[in-house]
């Protein structure tokens, strides 16, 4: 079912999103980069060898698994469905979703399939905004307007039904969700100069009842709109952004409680537990207090020239690989280590760069690599259970998603519903 952005189900609606990492110039730089094969620590994304991956190959990262949707004798288990989608990603976490039944990847028209079967519920005709993220929160689908004029909409995920929206005001240009959580939506919008032209942008909360503005505050002169990565959590909004910002709000007033430069940027991923922040910046991984911005603990790689990647903190565990590719399991509390693992080394698989889990099994997706894809990894352990990769050779970056049943993996426009 096709609808148009505003019109009542059964005559139609629509939307559409494409980048987060910065402006159109700046994705495209980081893609010309991921082409050829670099990363910002120098390290190479290439590689060769590794088996285990769909389509044959044995077991990989010791011994032989059980579960995780294995297929046989361990390799990557068969698709139950592979579906060419309208996907247009730029490697974000949140171009991909799975809730209410249905996967929905980030593109035009923004298209949501049945989780089981495949099959098209319903599509929003202009599909994502760029620099607009989808964001899910109380049962509601957020969105950016497509139309350009000003508004941001919720929608049941289910059905694709609008069922909320709100106007920031004539003001401002573009608002874009950044965050939610039980209670508001948290936007950032371009103020407009009286030319039309903007210099300053504007942070913003709005009720998830009924849509008012709840508190606006303006950012400082020189930061941008993008490059924008935000979690809500409790009285605390925690952001940062290209300028290796970190920075924290009252997210009953908006008034900023603290923030700190970071030393390095892994183009603003962090990850948040309970009452802390947690921050890869280079060879250093640090958690700060969300209430006062001090430092909690920390701990560093065993190499200088070695840099984490992008935290996910999952039942109550941080997980984290480096350049070096050795993955570990960490207490976020404490930052004591529950496990290390060199299996990703051992099998010469591409770091990963988000996880989901599903049962005692996370799901990992990596970035532009042959030897990349969907490693399935043993939560308890850091073995490597099986790969999967769709062989291809398609540039975009692995993204993942689970409903608890499937683990739905998005490369390029090829989205594949794999067993768990």
């Amino acid at each position: 079912m096709t609808m148009r952005r505003g019109s009542r189900p059964g005559i139609g609606f629509s939307r559409r999103r494409a980048l987060r990492l910065a402006g159109g110039g700046l994705t495209l730089a980081v893609l010309a980069a991921g082409a050829v094969g670099c990363r910002e620590d120098g390290s190479e994304l290439g590689g060769s060898g590794g088996s285990g991956s769909s389509g044959g190959g044995k077991p990989v990262g010791g011994d032989k698994p059980d579960g995780g949707g294995a297929g046989k004798d361990g390799q990557a288990p068969e698709p139950l469905w592979t579906k060419t989608t309208s996907a247009q990603t730029y490697g974000d976490n949140d171009e991909l979703v799975a809730v209410g039944g249905v996967v929905i990847a980030s593109g035009e028209p923004l298209a949501a399939l049945d989780g089981a079967s495949g099959k098209e519920r319903w599509s929003l005709e202009d599909g994502a905004i760029p620099g607009a993220p989808m964001l899910l929160g109380n049962g509601t689908l957020y969105l950016a307007s497509a139309q350009y004029d000003g508004t941001v909409a919720g929608y049941d995920p289910a059905s694709g039904k609008e069922t909320w929206r709100s106007h920031l005001g004539k003001a401002y240009r573009q608002p874009r969700p950044i965050a939610v959580d039980d209670k508001q939506v948290y936007v950032i919008a371009e103020i407009l100069e009286a030319d039309g032209s903007s210099k300053t942008n504007v942070i913003a909360a709005l009720n998830s009842g009924t849509g008012r503005l709840a508190w606006k505050e303006q950012r400082d002169l020189g930061t941008e709109q993008n490059g924008i990565h935000a979690h809500a959590e409790g009285r605390y909004l925690v952001y940062t952004d290209f300028k290796k910002n970190l920075t924290v709000r009252d997210t009953a007033t908006g008034k900023q409680m603290w923030t700190h430069k970071t030393t390095k940027t892994n183009y603003g991923f962090f990850a948040v537990y309970q009452d802390l922040v947690i921050v890869p910046q280079g060879p250093k991984l640090q958690a700060f207090s969300l209430a006062d911005g001090s430092a909690k603990w920390s701990m560093e790689a065993a190499q200088s020239y070695v840099s984490f990647k992008e935290p996910a903190v999952l039942g109550d565990v941080l997980y984290i690989a480096d350049s070096d590719r050795t993955m570990r399991a960490l207490d976020p509390r404490t930052g004591k280590e529950i496990w290390k693992s060199q299996a990703l080394a051992d099998a010469n698989l591409t770091v990963p760069r988000q996880y989901v889990q599903a049962g005692d099994v996370l799901y990992a997706a990596t970035d532009l690599d042959k030897q990349g894809g969907v490693i399935a990894i043993d939560a308890k352990t850091g073995a490597v259970r099986w790969t999967f990769n769709d062989k291809s050779g398609d540039y975009h970056a692995w993204l993942v998603a689970t409903d608890g049943q499937h683990v739905f993996a998005l490369h390029g426009k090829k989205l594949h519903a794999l067993p768990v």
